[in-house]
């Protein structure tokens, strides 16, 4: 299936209709203040709309959080958004959207999808970007390709990781039974590179940017990532949305996507500057290497409506493949359920 072409309806005429509003919504937010006016500044910052964004502030698929908050994109958008780095459990921060004590968040759809299936109240509204998951080996392993895990074992951070379910996915996909033929061990994630080191395991799985410098640390060999095949064009990173919010008031959350999908956009035409935004959030990596990560990354691809719903889809079938998702999870209706086109 070409989700590419899947994909162009919905992205351009998402593209158009940013443009069509940005100068709007960025004139109702900021435009005072730039000719000097006296009290529009503090007037125009009383009017905003206060907010609670949960985000990882270690994984790098997340600089669009705070490049919207550094370059502006949520004041123009009406929002003064606080950011709430969660480090919980996926099920602890979709409670905590779902009953208000986070109006949203972003993560990663391997790791959502499941607690979803469970009912939380909470609503995906757009994909973020696709990309930053990677598989990694010793040159030495004689480990090139997912065939070559048969009867290895791989160092992953823990048994519900986004990198453990997609390799899992994909191992399935080629004929590798993934409880079988390949064993999966857990270590903390900065502790993978030095279970490879001794041995411990033949590969390791992971996100960046824990991964893409053990990768260029170590000099690793990297045997597949999550923008391979039919994954080129596949979201891994989605925005999250309190489902009594979108109720209630779905200005606000059309407002906080919209931001969110500018900021992305953003990041991918100024990966060296969203990188040294996102730089205090990631002390082991320098500015240049961020910049080499978001530039391997997808942050073009942020698909929405029917585009979005059927990658949603798209990853619970996979998920059932694996026993990840109940078998008798019907993925359309599931995808319908936990999605919410906050933009049409």
């Amino acid at each position: 299936m070409n989700h590419t072409d899947d994909n162009q309806p919905s992205n351009a005429a998402r593209r158009v209709w940013l443009r069509n509003t940005a100068w709007a919504a960025g004139a109702a937010a900021l435009g005072g203040a730039a000719f000097g006016l006296p009290g529009v500044r503090a007037s125009a910052d009383e009017a905003l709309k206060p907010l609670k964004l949960s985000w990882n502030a270690s994984a790098i698929c997340t600089a669009p959080v705070p490049v919207a908050e550094k370059q502006g994109f949520f004041r123009k958008h009406g929002l003064q958004v606080e950011l709430v780095n969660f480090a919980g459990s996926t099920d602890q921060l979709l409670e905590a959207i779902a009953t208000g004590k986070s109006d949203a968040g972003v993560g990663m759809a391997l790791r959502w999808i499941k607690p979803l299936e469970q009912g939380f109240d909470v609503k995906l509204t757009a994909g973020i970007h696709g990309g930053c998951m990677r598989l990694l080996a010793t040159k030495a392993s004689g480990i090139v390709d997912l065939q070559g895990l048969k009867g290895r074992t791989v160092g992953v951070s823990d048994m519900a990781s986004p990198a453990k379910n997609f390799f899992a996915v994909t191992l399935k996909k080629i004929g590798v039974d993934p409880d079988n033929d390949v064993h999966w061990r857990q270590y903390p994630a900065p502790l993978l590179g030095e279970a490879l080191k001794k041995g411990e395991v033949q590969a390791i799985a992971d996100g960046d940017p824990t991964i893409w410098t053990l990768r260029e640390g170590d000099h690793l060999q990297e045997v597949s990532n999550n923008l391979c095949g039919e994954y080129a064009n596949r979201v891994c990173c989605v925005l999250g949305v309190r489902g009594s919010l979108i109720r209630k008031d779905r200005a606000t959350a059309q407002a906080l996507t919209q931001a969110l999908l500018e900021a992305t956009e953003w990041t991918a035409n100024n990966p060296a500057q969203a990188a040294a935004i996102f730089a205090p959030n990631a002390p082991g990596a320098n500015v240049e290497q961020l910049t080499e990560m978001l530039k391997s990354h997808t942050d073009h691809h942020h698909p929405v409506g029917e585009a979005f719903k059927k990658e949603i889809a798209l990853y619970a079938d996979d998920l059932k493949s694996v026993g990840v998702l109940n078998n008798g999870t019907n993925s359309d209706r599931f995808a319908a359920r936990v999605f919410s086109d906050v933009l049409a």
